[in-house]
């Protein structure tokens, strides 16, 4: 395994109509392609993670887990406009001869695909075999699976939609309003808005957990304020919200937080298209949905509508009291559900080729053992 980095030095133009002199995407790999290069996975990852599934999805990708690379080629890349290795606001504008910072071009998520194609010509990948992400990661596989409605056999969007939500934008909008009132944020410095952005995360992990997640784990008092006046008492949420905040901080950066939300933002399978449904029902992939029963980021009616207009789809819901963060947790129960995905289409389900398969939906629900 090793982080390469990726070149393209060519004129891209974005959806907003910005041009770009070329890009560089920072990449991880972890198997070999093997010789008709069928084996091909494709990992997208969310928000602020990097392109390292083994080190945020370790149960899901690695030795003897379901996605082992001694059986795929695993491709896993960072988001344009992280802070991991791909071109970013803090890396230098070609045109100024300094950082971007502010002034950091937007990649919606199907800027981001339009990138990641010709990564996967210079790779030498033909068609991928599996296209697997959560949340913003999924958003971008369904991008891709739209736009080149060949290049996957299998996708998994996971705990994502094809539209992000008016409740959605808020949350991130409110992330936003956190990072903009910090008053370092209009420095150019790679800490500016790094105060705001502790309390951005703290208002985002408010929607990527659930009631319940926070009453098990985190209810009463931290252990040495416990039997103290209640006025000295300190809440564990509290400083739990805290810890996040800070434990982010150390990783990130506010400039990089800012315009991926706002890349969040921007997606649209509909946009330019005759429509969300329309761009849906282009999808050739055999597909499963998969949903988390208690994500109220991304709630279920938003992979049913997924399910319902990709053809050959299935939807599947884990129940997790863990929210939207279910998809990043729930591995043993994600394994499941693919492993039985993969082998039933390969041995129970119609021919794809066939007018009747496009009709064919099944939806499974399993219980959560957390």
């Amino acid at each position: 395994m090793s982080q390469k980095s990726f070149s393209y030095h060519h004129p891209f133009i974005l959806e907003s109509g910005r041009s770009l002199p070329g890009f560089h995407l920072a990449y991880t790999t972890h198997g070999r392609l093997n010789k008709d290069k069928s084996n091909a996975v494709w990992i997208f990852h969310a928000l602020t993670a990097n392109s390292n599934p083994i080190e945020w999805w370790p149960g899901l990708v690695g030795e003897k887990t379901l996605l082992d690379p001694a059986k795929y080629f695993i491709v896993c890349v960072n988001m344009p406009g992280s802070c991991y290795g791909s071109i970013s606001p803090l890396d230098i504008d070609p045109a100024t001869g300094e950082s971007y910072y502010h002034d950091f071009p937007l990649f919606t998520t199907r800027d981001m695909v339009h990138a990641y194609r010709h990564l996967r010509k210079f790779l030498g990948i033909g068609k991928i075999h599996i296209g697997i992400g959560g949340s913003m990661g999924g958003q971008q596989l369904l991008e891709w699976a739209i736009e080149e409605p060949d290049a996957f056999e299998f996708i998994f969007p996971i705990a994502t939609n094809a539209e992000h939500s008016a409740w959605g934008i808020a949350f991130n909008a409110s992330q936003r309003m956190c990072i903009e009132n910090d008053i370092t944020w209009k420095n150019k410095d790679v800490d500016a808005g790094l105060e705001g952005m502790k309390v951005a995360r703290s208002v985002a992990l408010i929607s990527y957990r659930h009631y319940d997640t926070y009453v098990k784990s985190q209810h009463g008092f931290t252990g040495e304020t416990e039997n103290e006046p209640v006025d000295k008492q300190v809440f564990k949420a509290e400083t739990y919200q805290r810890y996040q905040g800070e434990k982010l901080a150390k990783r990130f950066n506010a400039f990089s937080y800012y315009f991926l939300s706002q890349s969040m933002d921007k997606h649209n399978a509909g946009r330019g298209r005759e429509s969300v449904k329309t761009a849906l029902h282009s999808i050739k992939s055999r597909a499963l949905v998969i949903s988390i029963s208690s994500d109220m980021l991304f709630p279920t009616c938003e992979q049913e509508l997924l399910a319902a207009h990709i053809p050959h789809a299935e939807l599947a819901i884990i129940d997790s009291y863990y929210g939207h963060d279910g998809f990043l947790l729930e591995y043993e129960q994600l394994s499941q559900l693919i492993e039985d995905f993969l082998e039933q289409y390969k041995t129970t389900l119609p021919d794809l080729s066939s007018e009747q398969a496009g009709n064919y939906k099944l939806q499974k629900q399993i219980n959560g053992n957390t």
